[in-house]
């Protein structure tokens, strides 16, 4: 079917699962157009009609601007909705995938609930990854289970350069061979529980301590905080920056252990990134996720109630390998993921 318009909002070139994901359906002729601002957004929904769709992703640029007041949030939540409730009228179709149960560290809270619930009214095919989701945003919006379809994640499986070996890797980031190495990876933000991390190293004997390595975008204001949070007593090897491809493999390379102290997390890129790298992985053990990620020898898991002591017993514990983590990995290599999702496309059009 020539000519088919898919518009993905918001659009972030440098997300690496958008670039995988649309890599079928570009391959299969839909004309992609990614938007990052609302203003954008409605010229783009304005021209779509039968055939076409909308991917709605993260929800936090429609209502969640920090310099918004509540008054200027709602006129943006109701821009969206004419727009979008306008080019459904003309046949387009509405594909939403969510991402989080709600955006981290949410403001105008009322006004963010209402566009979840409008989005899980609306839209054609609700898109989830983890297949636990419907029971994990339960609390605040519901899901029509008629129209829910899950594609899991993807992996990274030959996406990031993989020349490097673990030694060149330790070498380079200053790592002794003895040195037992923890790595935090991606952005670092208060939800994320850097704190918690931290603080359970901080309770461990000094001769047991790991060496954190951190890595990932940070504001100057959060970098201020880890600052002070590690002190001078904790020995960490960090790159406050986003970390380029051919990085990547560095910091993977040169862990032993990669720890993920969510205080919130639906989904999570940098776990498929451990796995494909084959770094064993610390999660909390949240029902959704033990629904996903259970049957993972690769996956330890901590009590999030007793975060900080429970973080400390696994870092305490020998870290093993990271068992069936390349089976994972490739069971989930992009391109098939992104055919299932051209395959959604095309079923949702029809």
């Amino acid at each position: 079917m020539p000519d088919r318009s898919l518009v993905v909002f918001p659009a972030y070139r440098d997300n690496p699962y958008l670039n995988l994901m649309l890599l079928a359906p570009r391959a299969a002729g839909w004309n992609v157009v990614e938007t990052l601002r609302l203003e954008q957004l409605e010229g783009h929904l304005g021209h779509l009609g039968a055939g076409d769709v909308f991917h709605m992703h993260w929800t936090s640029p429609i209502v969640q601007r920090a310099d918004d007041d509540h008054e200027a949030a709602r006129a943006r939540l109701d821009r969206f909705r004419a727009a979008v409730d306008a080019a459904r009228s003309r046949g387009a179709r509405l594909v939403w995938t969510i991402h989080n149960v709600l955006p981290h560290d949410a403001r105008h809270l009322d006004l963010e609930l209402e566009l979840d619930r409008y989005l899980a009214a609306t839209a054609d095919v609700v898109h989830v990854m983890n297949s636990d989701t419907p029971a994990a945003v339960s609390e605040y919006y519901q899901l029509d289970p008629s129209r829910v379809v899950r594609i899991p994640h993807p992996s990274y499986q030959g996406v990031y350069p993989a020349t490097s070996s673990r030694d060149d890797a330790r070498d380079a980031l200053g790592l002794a061979p003895d040195d037992r190495a923890v790595l935090a990876f991606g952005q670092m933000r208060p939800y994320k529980g850097l704190d918690l991390l931290i603080e359970a190293v901080r309770t461990l004997a000094p001769a047991e301590r790991p060496v954190l390595l951190l890595a990932g975008r940070t504001s100057d204001e959060d970098r201020a905080t880890i600052d002070t949070m590690l002190g001078d007593d904790l020995r960490a090897v960090r790159e406050h920056d986003h970390v380029e491809d051919v990085d990547v493999q560095r910091w993977f390379r040169a862990a032993d252990l990669a720890v993920f102290p969510y205080r919130r997390v639906l989904n999570s890129g940098a776990l498929h990134l451990a796995a494909s790298f084959e770094v064993p992985a610390v999660l909390p053990d949240e029902p959704h996720l033990r629904a996903e990620f259970g049957g993972e020898g690769w996956v330890r898991w901590f009590d999030p109630a007793d975060a900080v002591r429970a973080l400390a017993g696994v870092l305490a514990e020998p870290v093993g390998a990271a068992e069936g983590a390349a089976g994972f990995s490739r069971r989930q290599a992009p391109f098939g993921r992104s055919r299932e999702y051209a395959g959604l496309l095309d079923a949702v059009t029809r």
